[in-house]
Order: C-alpha cells, then structure tokens, then sequence
C-alpha cells in the first residue's frame, strides 16, 4: 500500500475503491516502446480498467524482461494497468483477444501499419466483433501515404517535423529536443481523440479508428513556428535560448549563472529597464514597441545581457519576482523536485512495489476536482493477470493449461 493521500479538508477513509471518471471503460494495450503506452497511461491513470497485451517469453529472455520492466522508465509507463501474455500470431491467441475485444470500449496499438493487418486484429477485424470499438493507432508516419510503411523513432521524427531546426544556439546546426517530445505529444493527442471518438459514441453509437503519427505531432508542436512559413513564408531559423518573436524574452546570463525572463509588453518592459538601471532604454526609439524591439534584438539582448551581469541570479530573481516580472531560474532535474512549488503541486506520488518498496512516479500533469490522481498500483510483471483475465472470458483451468502448454499465453 501506499502512503495515505493528503487532502485539503478532512474525509473519512473510504470503504471501497473511489470512482474515477474512466472507470467505466475497458481498455485493451496493445502498445509498444513510448508513444502508444504514454496514451494508454492517461487512460489507465484516470481510472480506466487496462489490459495490457504482450507476447509470451522465451526462456532465454525471461531474466532481462524482469530487470527492464524493474527500471524507472517502465515503471512511469505501465502503472495502474493489468498485465496478460498472449500469442497473437496463433488462432488461439487471436480468438482470445477477439474475446476481449467484445467486451471492450477502447484497443490501442502503436505497430507499424500493416501489421495489425496481418495478424487480423486491425480495425475493422475488430469492428466485426465489436462495432462500438473505439480503436487507436500511432505510427510513424501515418497509416496511409508513400511513407506509411516505413519505421519511424522520436528522433527521426524531430528531425523530418523540423523541429531541431529551430532548436539549438545559431549557426551550431540541428539540435534535438533532451526529451522525447514527438513520443509523448502523439501519445497525448491520441488519447485526446479517443475521448473525444468516446464522447461521440454515446450519440452515434458507432466506433471509430482514431489515428496519429510521431510526424504529426511533431509538426502540430511547431505551432506557431509552423504558420511562420504557411502564411508567412518565411523559414524560421534557430534561435538558441532566446524567443523567436518575443522580445525580451530569453536566457539571460547574471554575475553567476542565468536567469529565464520576459518583458515583452509596452508596460513590462518599461518597470524592467527601470529595474536593471537602464531607463534610457525604455526611450530609446529602437526599442519603443513590440515590433522594434524585434528588429533591433541583437543590440537589445547585449543591453540587458551587460546590465544582468551586475547581481547574482537569485538577487535579480527577488527583484523581479517583487516587481511583478515573468522570471525564473534554470533547474537541474533534482533541484526542479526540489522546489517548494513543485512539492506543493505534489506531481510525484508514491506507490509499492513488490520486489522494487515504495516508488515516486510522475503523475497525470492536470488535476480535476473531486478525482485523486494517485497512483492506484505499480506495473505488474510479465502476465500477472492472464489466468484471472482468462477466467473472466469463460476459459475453466483445464483450457487455461491447454493453452499455456501451447505457448498462447
């Protein structure tokens, strides 16, 4: 078990399990390496019974399965889920899964396309059986188009969405983002299209195939930097740790490291200059509008660059925090858990292992009020819950055997 919950008012501990606004829904994981488990996490975090698909071991790969599934990375990815194995390249294996498939809402898969084809258990295999299924495919490229078929990884995708173009210092060439970001944005906007495909089906009545790709979301996180070039038509270049439009608003070096600010409207930028002893600046006809001091950022940026480098980052930080100023310091990973406001927000929560004790996870990044979003249970090992899984779907302990001694499960 883990630790008890804080709340902000006093309850009574409660006799059963809470309900969670996905607790209705059952959830087939068909996924596998990041982007498709990231989406199926949201769903199983948020209450969602999930019902994790994998292929049986072999002996041989029995002992590293357990030491990557005890790793931090696996852990955050596959919690509050149950676990089965299952062949699917077997008839068997595929008629259990078809079983499930009856009495679930949700399948997500993250295979190349075609594949699922090829096992028959694609869309519309399924939506024989179930024509209310709501189905959810992440690929690297989409599931139609001349580059559909090909392999695709986070990096590659930062690549081709043009998105470590505009990351990294001037003139240093590409740079990729430190995070898996095209990964986790189409694990994010594919659980945000099964909701709404979910939504939609309590009017229709029909299921739908839900689709993304790593490009996608890639692109779709240029934003902005994107429609710089559709309407603009201009190619954005880097900018390294300053904003691309927005000036001043950057990374900015002090008398012993740096600090995150911005001032970019008319108002801000006026309290700022005053701030950092340069009055004149906010005169200064370069710099009289939004606009200006675009055009004219280069000398900006060294002006503020000069001035920054008189105090100390936290002495400008109570500076600016007191003024009323967007600023900030920059964190390594163990001051960001650190911070107070970070631990008031409380995004890491506990749970128990059984081999691992008790371990901080990162939980769901919004709070929705009257649910918890603590962690209900840690990822289970390798086919934890086959037989129970099994059992419900009607297979007795004798079929169960028949289908073990066979490698099906």
């Amino acid at each position: 078990m883990h630790k008890p919950v804080e709340t902000s008012s006093p309850a009574t501990a409660p006799t059963e399990a809470p309900r969670l606004p996905l607790s209705r829904f059952k959830v087939i994981d068909l996924t596998l390496a990041r982007a498709g488990p990231s989406c199926v996490r949201t769903l199983a975090d948020w209450g969602a019974d999930v019902i994790r698909v994998e292929p049986p071991p072999s002996d041989a790969d029995a002992n590293e399965l357990v030491g990557r599934r005890d790793g931090s990375d696996f852990q955050n990815l596959h919690r509050n889920k149950r676990a089965i194995t299952l062949n699917l390249k077997s008839d068997e294996g595929r008629e259990v899964l078809m079983r499930l498939a009856e009495q679930a809402d949700v399948i997500v898969e993250n295979m190349r396309p075609g594949v699922t084809r090829r096992l028959g258990v694609d869309f519309e295999a399924v939506k024989k059986r179930n024509p209310r299924i709501v189905y959810g495919s992440i690929s690297g490229f989409g599931q139609y188009g001349p580059y559909s078929a090909r392999p695709s990884i986070d990096q590659i995708a930062q690549g081709m969405s043009g998105i470590m173009s505009v990351t990294g210092i001037p003139g240093q060439g590409p740079v990729r983002v430190g995070v898996a970001v095209t990964d986790i944005m189409a694990g994010a906007f594919l659980a945000q299209g099964i909701l709404i495909a979910l939504l939609d089906r309590e009017v229709s009545g029909e299921g739908r195939w839900v689709q993304t790709s790593l490009i996608e979301a890639g692109i779709n996180l240029l934003d902005f930097q994107a429609t710089r070039w559709t309407m603009d038509k201009k190619v954005p270049p880097q900018e390294g740790n300053y904003h691309p439009t927005n000036v001043p608003m950057g990374l900015y070096p002090t008398a012993d490291g740096f600090l995150n600010l911005a001032a970019t409207s008319n108002k801000n930028f006026k309290v700022f200059c005053k701030l950092i002893d340069r009055e004149k600046a906010a005169a200064d006809p370069r710099f009289a509008s939004p606009g200006l001091r675009g055009r004219n950022k280069e000398a900006l940026n060294e002006l503020i660059a000069t001035a920054l480098r008189a105090k100390t980052s936290h002495e400008w930080f109570e500076m600016m925090v007191e003024a009323g100023l967007p600023c900030g310091p920059v964190y390594n990973i163990k001051d960001v858990f650190a911070d107070p406001q970070v631990e008031a927000l409380r995004i890491t929560r506990p749970v128990t292992h059984p081999r691992l004790g008790e371990i901080d996870l990162i939980a769901q990044a919004c709070e929705i009020t009257g649910f918890d979003r603590s962690i209900r249970s840690a990822t289970p090992d390798l086919g934890e819950h086959t037989d129970e899984v099994l059992q419900s779907l009607g297979y007795d302990s004798e079929a169960i055997e028949k289908l073990k001694a066979a490698r099906v499960i």
